[in-house]
């Protein structure tokens, strides 16, 4: 429990929910983001799975995106793209898996949490779910998540709080960029509107789902070499002595 977990539960006959927790505000190292990209892929060749949650534990953060101990302990190449990969292999797992995910987030998302809530297929969360893609800060760029966020947001948009890095966007941006399908004045009707939906899914023929989602996702096979190159590129930089007397300064 001190170290995070990732656990998948059957709420009801083809319905799954898939929750990760870290006690740092749900930031997501390398063992739980490797965990996590496995229980996605395992759910989704399921056939006793329909329809996906994707969701975090807890009542504030929904995700501080990666580990910054993690971050800071990088020297060399090779583990700073391993690092980033991390992301990277979320995301595709996200993409690849030919059940529909809906995605809740329940508080604010940073960095890698933007990521995740942009690689969902269906996205909902509470008025309190600002976002923020903080890397500039820290001398690097959220290249990894760059696509997943550019594909649901846009390019002018995912410009925006990609420069302006020191800002949170609120849910109601988010919502009205496409992040976000809907926002909730609570927690509670969060998850009664995301089981409402779930149900309405689960009453729908499967195939179709799934026949749904390759066409959303098309022109989107080449991303595992691309977040791949994305990787590599973050991995550089977070050896940089610019970053390294950044990630000094926020620790």
């Amino acid at each position: 429990m001190d170290n995070g977990y990732i656990k998948q539960e059957i709420l009801k006959p083809g319905l799954a929910e898939i929750t990760f927790y870290h006690p740092s505000h749900n930031s997501l190292p390398s063992n739980l983001l490797a965990e996590l990209e496995d229980t996605i892929n395992k759910a989704g060749q399921n056939p006793d799975i329909q329809v996906i949650i994707l969701k975090s534990a807890g009542e504030r953060t929904f995700c501080a995106g990666a580990s910054f101990p993690e971050l800071m302990s990088i020297n060399d190449f090779s583990t700073g793209k391993k690092f980033f990969m991390g992301f990277a292999n979320v995301i595709n797992a996200c993409r690849k898996c030919p059940k529909l995910i809906i995605g809740r987030v329940h508080g604010k998302a940073v960095g890698g949490g933007v990521g995740v809530a942009a690689a969902v297929d269906y996205c909902m969360a509470t008025k309190y779910a600002a976002i923020k893609l903080s890397e500039l800060n820290v001398g690097i760029g959220p290249f990894v998540v760059g696509p997943a966020v550019e594909r649901k947001i846009g390019i002018s948009a995912m410009s925006q709080i990609t420069i302006n890095a020191n800002v949170f966007q609120s849910a109601e941006w988010a919502q009205s960029k496409g992040l976000y399908t809907e926002v909730f004045e609570s927690a509670e009707d969060l998850d009664t509107g995301i089981l409402r939906m779930a149900d309405y899914l689960l009453s729908t023929n499967p195939e179709a789902q799934s026949m749904l989602k390759k066409v959303f996702w098309q022109d989107c096979e080449h991303w595992d070499a691309l977040l791949e190159a994305r990787a590599e590129m973050s991995g550089r930089l977070v050896l940089s002595d610019y970053t390294k007397a950044a990630l000094k300064r926020f620790a």
